[in-house]
């Protein structure tokens, strides 16, 4: 059975980790590694997140010296990583039991280095509020116009990464460009429609900061795709537009 190394950045989740780390402990699919990279440089939550380290024994916790960032933080557990492949998890977010298992099976039985999942989106009840349907991206103009990819949904071959390859220094959207610089290398981002994970909403997220958003959507085209001002321009409206129209 191939390693399968679970990446999870922690930065003021404490009301969530556990119930995320709960959904990788339980996975049908057991040949896992687990790392919680500790992001928080008050260490206020420290006691607690070691305690939940000691609930299995393959949880590894790296701790950063100061706060990093997601982006960054993945980063650094993706060099220690031992896996052939790797999935990511956001430390307020939840998979469905099967996850590992389906997505692995489906990606070796179709030959496929990477794959997301369609998924639910929940608030701080878990009660369910929307949802979106996996779609495969086969080239980069396919994902241009719109993320249109659940980050903790994300299983992928380890051998596609490289220090070029890897999440850029972004507060948000960094996922993002991840996405966009493995299309760049021709390589197809297949789906599975089903819904096997929940993303959890929340208002204090960086999901929700709108101008930071708009920052960052104009770094992903014009520092990391190289598109000029005009260029970068149209499809950070495209993008806006978008997202718009999904909420």
């Amino acid at each position: 059975m191939d390693l399968v190394s679970v990446i999870i950045p922690f930065y003021k989740t404490k009301s969530f980790i556990k119930e995320a780390i709960s959904s990788v402990i339980n996975q049908t699919y057991q040949n896992l590694e687990i790392f919680i990279i500790y992001d928080d440089e008050s260490l206020d939550d420290l006691d607690f997140i070691k305690e939940i380290k000691n609930l299995d024994k393959r949880i590894n916790l790296i701790i950063n010296t100061k706060n990093l960032g997601a982006g960054f933080s993945r980063n650094l557990a993706i060099k220690s990583a031992k896996g052939t492949y790797i999935a990511f998890l956001d430390s307020d977010d939840i998979w469905k039991k099967n996850k590992i298992e389906k997505q692995l099976n489906f990606m070796k039985e179709k030959n496929f280095k990477i794959s997301h999942t369609s998924y639910e989106i929940i608030n701080h009840k878990n009660n369910i509020i929307g949802k979106r349907i996996a779609r495969p991206f086969y080239n980069l103009e396919d994902l241009l116009k719109s993320c249109d990819i659940g980050l903790s949904t994300i299983l992928l071959d380890k051998e596609i990464l490289s220090a070029e390859c890897l999440f850029p220094n972004l507060k948000t959207k960094e996922d993002f460009v991840l996405w966009l610089k493995i299309l760049k290398k021709n390589i197809i981002i297949a789906a599975i429609d089903d819904n096997l994970t929940s993303w959890r909403k929340l208002n204090n997220s960086l999901s929700s900061p709108t101008l930071q958003k708009l920052f960052d959507g104009f770094s992903v085209y014009h520092d990391y795709m190289k598109f000029g001002f005009i260029k970068s321009t149209y499809y950070l409206f495209c993008l806006g537009i978008n997202y718009l129209k999904k909420k």
